[in-house]
């Protein structure tokens, strides 16, 4: 009997019968094969447990690797590589240290910061435009493309270069418009460097005044100097955070980081009159062979200097070509006795101390000694019995002496320290001093102090303080600040005309009685040179002896003119000073008078006054043929 077969039947149906079906399907064709290939069962093999835990350890090991550069990243070296990301994502602007314009009243530039460019070489990185970048051009190709745009030798740059492989100097001082033509060449290797540089459009029209910058942009003098913190602009470095298209963010930036500084000092000076002034009292100067001369015009109601010339002078775009002791302006700064242009000063302090009367007299006996010392008039002649007017009109020294000796010596001194002699004039003006006067005890304690105080000797001022208290006789008796400057103001706008200030000192009575007195001067007296058709002008000359350390200069004079416009509505004064002119003719008449009257004639048109009086028509006819 056969053995049962221990092989497993599939259920269903018995070995045999499967085999059959399994070489039936073998035998079907093609389509038949393709179904049982995609059917194909395949058993599953199961993994062993190494294989699992080797895979683990992997994927932790990997997992804590990151974990631990994750941690070293933000840990350890966060901080440094966050100031490295902001630096790669944060632009500096940093500021080129420019300066505030300058403007005179009308708005006309007189100081200003333009920018210039020093051209850098740098030959080992020297590319044309769709060259290969990693190829260098040779320094005679780049400058000869360069020799046109500068207008300098190809040899001269190639002598710069050398055998120098970076940071070659080529050019500085360029403006805008040929660095721009150097930036079109597009060559690689060429890098230019901005920088402000002051300019003066001006020249040597406003040089005493507003001074300059050395090539270090170190102010040496005038305003610049003394309104430094004024002129800077108010820049800062700026730290600009941008997204990955450039685009500037706004975290970190506060409220006006980007504000740009527009502000522009204005000055009180005009321009046109400074020119005038500028140009007559340099042809004075050099047809008297003087050693120097100052011309000021001041409106006495303000205390505003429409004009301060002085010569000789220097262009402050060209400095170093001048000598240094040019860069001070000497009219405030230096000293001198004015002589007889004070002589309405001091008649203005008699009538108020109502030593004398508008109406009174003075007696010119022609010579005085006073405890010892001769005093007598500059023509060494005696006028007599004599009004105040024409006291003026003749300037005599000896009636002078007569009219301030009626004036106790205390109060005298007293009103010479209050009107300011010996101390710095209230100004803007940079490098002002005061003046010199005796103690009270010498001048009260000597006869011969207060008489040539009387006749404007024996003291000392600066040009700057005459005209201030000249001012003060025109405006009404108030000691104003004489100022240059208004202020600064935004972009195009200018200031007005400052308003009425200054401290009263004097009587409005009193001062008006002395200007009509000055009047008569022009009308009568030495001061007829400065007659206008149709307007009523004052003044009074001055011709007074140089000192120099208390001693007197033999043959040493200096001139002077002041005048005063218009006598119906005082308001402009002007100074003239010629310091040392040569020639025995060489007064305040001869000397500082033409100068003054040029001046007020540019002075009328430029503030359009109105003349006083009708003008004669021989006289205008006279005056436009001239």
């Amino acid at each position: 009997m056969a053995r049962s077969s221990t092989r497993p039947h599939p259920p269903g149906g018995t070995g045999r019968s499967d085999r059959a079906r399994g070489g039936g399907l073998h035998s079907s064709g093609a389509a038949g094969g393709g179904r049982a290939a995609r059917h194909r069962v395949v058993d599953i093999q199961p993994l062993s447990n190494r294989r699992l835990v080797t895979v683990f350890l992997l994927l932790s090991a990997a997992l804590g690797g990151l974990v631990l550069r994750l941690g070293w990243l933000q840990v350890v070296q966060g901080d440094r590589l966050q100031a490295r990301a902001r630096a790669i994502q944060t632009q500096s602007i940093i500021p080129l240290g420019k300066r505030r314009t300058i403007v005179d009243r009308t708005g006309r530039l007189v100081a200003l910061d333009e920018e210039r460019f020093t051209l850098w070489a740098h030959p080992r990185y020297f590319n044309f435009p769709g060259d290969d970048p990693q190829s260098v051009r040779r320094p005679e190709e780049v400058v000869t493309r360069l020799a046109a745009v500068l207008a300098r030798p190809r040899q001269e740059m190639l002598n710069a270069m050398g055998n120098r492989r970076s940071g070659v100097k080529l050019a500085t001082n360029l403006d805008p418009e040929t660095a721009e033509r150097v930036r079109q060449l597009k060559i690689s290797g060429l890098d230019l460097e901005g920088y402000p540089q002051r300019v003066y459009p001006q020249g040597q029209l406003f040089a005493n005044v507003v001074g300059f910058l050395n090539l270090e942009r170190v102010p040496q003098a005038g305003l610049e100097q003394s309104r430094d913190s004024d002129l800077r602009r108010q820049e800062m470095t700026v730290s600009m955070r941008r997204g990955a298209d450039g685009t500037p963010l706004p975290d970190g930036l506060q409220a006006g980081s980007l504000y740009g500084d527009d502000l522009r000092l204005q000055l009180t000076l005009d321009s046109r009159l400074q020119q005038v002034a500028q140009q007559a009292l340099a042809k004075q100067v050099k047809q008297w062979s003087a050693k120097r001369g100052a011309a000021l015009v001041m409106d006495s109601r303000s205390g505003e200097i429409l004009a301060l010339a002085s010569t000789p002078t220097y262009d402050p775009n060209n400095f170093w070509q001048y000598d240094p002791g040019m860069f001070r302006e000497w009219s405030v700064q230096d000293l001198y006795e004015p002589g007889s242009t004070f002589k309405p000063i001091n008649m203005a302090l008699a009538l108020q101390e109502k030593a004398i009367q508008p109406d009174g007299t003075a007696n010119d006996v022609g010579q005085l000694n006073i405890g010892g010392w001769p005093i007598f008039n500059a023509d060494r002649r005696a006028n007599g019995v004599i009004d105040f007017p024409t006291v003026l009109q003749v300037s005599s020294n000896v009636a002078m002496v007569d009219i301030m000796s009626r004036v106790k010596r205390d109060r005298f001194w007293h009103w010479l320290h209050t009107i300011g002699i010996d101390t710095v004039p209230d100004t803007d003006l940079p490098g002002a001093v005061a003046g010199q006067l005796k103690s009270r005890q010498e001048f009260t304690g000597a006869a011969i102090e207060p008489a040539v105080a009387a006749f404007g000797q024996g003291f000392s001022l600066t040009p700057l303080k005459l005209v201030q208290l000249h001012g003060m006789l025109a405006n009404g008796g108030r000691l104003v600040s004489p100022h240059i400057t208004r202020g600064l103001r935004s972009g195009e706008a200018l200031a007005s005309s400052g308003t009425p200030t200054g401290i009263q000192l004097l009587d409005p009575k009193v001062t008006r009685t002395v200007i009509n007195w000055m009047e008569s001067v022009v009308e009568k007296g030495s001061g007829k040179g400065l007659q206008i058709p149709g307007y009523r002008l004052g003044g009074k000359t001055g011709t007074a002896q140089k000192a120099h350390n208390g001693v007197y200069i033999p043959g040493a004079r200096i001139t002077s003119f002041v005048a005063v416009l218009p006598i119906e509505d005082p308001r402009y004064v002007v100074l003239v000073v010629v310091d040392e002119p040569q020639g025995g003719n060489a007064y305040g008449a001869t000397v500082a008078v033409p100068v003054a009257r040029q001046i007020v004639e540019a002075l009328v048109v430029i503030e359009k006054l109105a003349p006083s009086r009708p003008v004669p028509k021989s006289a205008a006819a006279g005056s436009s043929r001239g």
